[in-house]
């Protein structure tokens, strides 16, 4: 496989550095792994802090910025961060308000959070936790006891951000993300496996003219394997899956999201398909974002992810946000 990389050894600082190169606006310690946002620590303002292992890029480095996250730790590809790392990022976003953790229930992100927690309120900083479980493909994985957290990690971080962003206290940003996490849904499919610098293949086998439903983020194996299906039968296929597990009772936000490999000409005809579906459902679609924004290295295929919403959330989404990946109003 013919990737644009140096030695797969490097490939995480590398990006790391071109991340600093092209985003003054972040402070990017490379050697540490830590992404800021420049003017970190904000004055009487909840720090929000987020990570997980490379290859999922924006997330979560391209979500550092006003209105979203204060700091991002980026692991080894596929890999979580270690302790150190969360514990120095709370630290240089902490103004006295609180930190949040938002984790992806992935075991070694789960663990290495929760040390991190402790390391930081050792330090007498106060730590809140929100859990991003919003996988409904599969009860249990490879890499989690439980659902696991996708696409859902993004409405969770922009609408927390944006409540922090107003000054909320730690306890009501906490609150809100919860209420995101539990109110949002995702489904992933995979036409072709991803690739990862170290193995320099593909991670799982999947023969021409098969897809794989119900995958996640890092090549787990899905729900079950069928022959290739038309964009609208996949998108049947995923939504039914979704309104059968959340049930929503009035508007939902819509992520259709791109897992590296696909390109938007594709995506875009997906979310035709996706809003058809939802329309026949009954179910109304307050705003719609469509993009690669939770992805699996180089992986062709989609994901799909709603969110319920009432007024306040989607005021929350609305408001502005100025990040790497994601940007919109003053």
């Amino acid at each position: 496989m013919k990737q644009l990389i140096n030695v797969p050894e490097s490939v995480v600082a590398d990006a790391l550095r071109g991340m600093a190169a092209a985003h003054p606006e972040l402070t990017v310690d490379v050697e540490n792994r830590v992404i800021v946002r420049r003017d970190a620590p904000v004055l009487d303002k909840v720090g929000l802090i987020s990570g997980g292992g490379s290859g999922h890029e924006p997330l979560h480095g391209g979500f550092v910025g006003p209105g979203m996250l204060d700091a991002a730790c980026p692991g080894e590809v596929f890999t979580s961060p270690v302790p150190d790392q969360m514990a120095r990022a709370a630290a240089a976003v902490d103004s006295g308000r609180g930190v949040l953790f938002i984790v992806k229930n992935y075991t070694g992100d789960a663990l290495n959070f929760e040390m991190a927690a402790e390391l930081a309120e050792d330090e007498g900083v106060q730590v809140g936790k929100v859990l991003v479980q919003d996988d409904v493909a599969v009860t249990d994985s490879l890499y989690t006891a439980g659902r696991r957290g996708t696409g859902g990690t993004l409405f969770v971080e922009k609408l927390a951000g944006a409540a922090a962003e107003e000054g909320a206290p730690l306890e009501r940003v906490e609150a809100i993300a919860r209420r995101v996490s539990e109110s949002c849904r995702s489904f992933g499919v995979a036409l072709s496996a991803c690739t990862t610098p170290a193995k320099g293949g593909p991670t799982f086998d999947l023969p021409p003219g098969e897809l794989e439903l119900g995958i996640g983020i890092h090549g787990e194996p899905g729900r079950e394997r069928r022959a290739m299906m038309t964009s609208g039968e996949i998108a049947d296929f995923t939504v039914d899956a979704l309104l059968a597990d959340l049930h929503p009772d009035g508007p939902v936000l819509a992520l259709v999201n791109g897992m590296g490999g696909t390109p938007l000409l594709e995506l875009y005809g997906f979310n035709a398909e996706v809003h058809r579906v939802l329309s026949e459902r009954g179910v109304p679609v307050a705003r719609t974002l469509v993009g690669n924004y939770v992805t699996s290295l180089d992986m062709a295929g989609c994901s799909v992810t709603l969110c319920q919403v009432d007024e306040e959330l989607l005021r929350l989404w609305d408001a502005p946000v100025r990040t790497a990946a994601l940007r919109w109003g003053s």
